[in-house]
């Protein structure tokens, strides 16, 4: 049965000043770009708020806009217009690959940069119906005690499975966010904490507006294990790049859809193991397998899935270097 959309309040500010003002006098508002996420979440009664502000108006998140330094993207960019952007796919082709993977040709026109970079964390256990969650006592993540995945830690093992996270840490990406107090900037990474259930290090009435990319000259590749080959989440997800800038050149690695957060993860260096050279391969294949924690949020294994993201970031570093 299909569940209704609860009322809600509607505010539609049409510059980020008067967003901002929205938020502060809403301080538990829930931000709307494309709704992708967020109109799933309110059918299932996830949302603790019932005022929306609508983003989609103000056109200072809507560019993407060279500069000396290389690029910055508004964080209401469409998918659809970063998987089709020439500016983008010449010098950070893994950005465009991870966008073009994203659900279908119809989400991606409407879902945006930003929305995919605070994607919500899932987990088997929480996207169910609130009938459901209520007679199982709900769980960590929402109104419950418990996480179902890990009942004796004290931690919300939900995952994050936004697409575009690691294709953008492997090109050193950082974040606009603004706030009551002003514009801040910080690398990436630092946007999210490894806690299914707050996993953004957003402070309260801050939003997210726009993400830089450095000038590069890397390679990147981003490929996702899923069930389909569309719509789906990924089960995991890795980006990879090769800086060959420096010698021998550099591998970047980071994954999404096994933990709370997406994360790089250092490749090995050993100076006895040069890129491309089989004991190389053996040895990220084990890096990534020890650095990641897939849980049971899906309805595939985790031990599936630890080794397939391995097989995946070394199938895509040898077709890099």
């Amino acid at each position: 049965m299909t569940e209704a959309l609860p009322q809600f309040t509607l505010v539609r500010p049409e510059t980020l000043d008067d967003a901002l003002i929205a938020l502060q006098a809403t301080p538990d508002a829930a931000l709307s770009a494309g709704g992708t996420d967020l109109i799933v979440r309110l059918r299932k009664s996830l949302v603790g708020s019932d005022t929306l502000i609508d983003l989609t108006g103000i056109k200072a998140l809507n560019s993407i806009d060279p500069n000396e330094n290389g690029l910055r993207i508004g964080a209401g960019v469409t998918l659809d217009q970063i998987e089709h952007s020439d500016l983008i796919a010449q010098t950070y082709p893994a950005v465009v690959k991870a966008a073009a993977s994203v659900a279908g040709p119809s989400h991606r026109q409407v879902a945006t940069l930003g929305g995919n970079l605070c994607l919500d964390t899932r987990c088997v256990y929480l996207n169910q119906s609130h009938w459901w969650r209520k007679a199982n006592d709900f769980c960590l993540k929402y109104q419950g005690d418990t996480c179902h995945v890990a009942p004796k830690g004290n931690r919300c093992r939900a995952a994050f499975s936004g697409d575009l996270a690691p294709a953008l840490l492997v090109h050193d990406a950082e974040v606009e966010i603004a706030g009551p107090t002003g514009l801040r900037r910080e690398p990436l990474g630092d946007l999210y904490v490894e806690d299914g259930a707050t996993h953004l290090t957003l402070e309260p009435g801050e939003i997210l507006v726009a993400v830089n990319l450095p000038a590069s000259n890397r390679t990147s590749d981003y490929e996702k294990i899923r069930v389909r080959k569309t719509v789906d989440f990924p089960l995991a997800g890795v980006a990879v790049a090769c800086d060959t800038s420096q010698e021998p050149p550099r591998l970047l690695v980071a994954v999404t859809g096994t933990n709370s957060r997406p994360f790089l993860i250092d490749p090995p260096d050993d100076p006895m193991l040069p890129p491309a050279d089989e004991a190389f391969f053996l040895a990220l294949q084990k890096q990534v397998q020890k650095a990641v924690s897939p849980q049971r949020t899906t309805m595939i294994a985790p031990h599936y899935r630890r080794l397939s993201v391995a097989a995946l970031a070394v199938r895509l570093a040898r077709r890099i270097l």
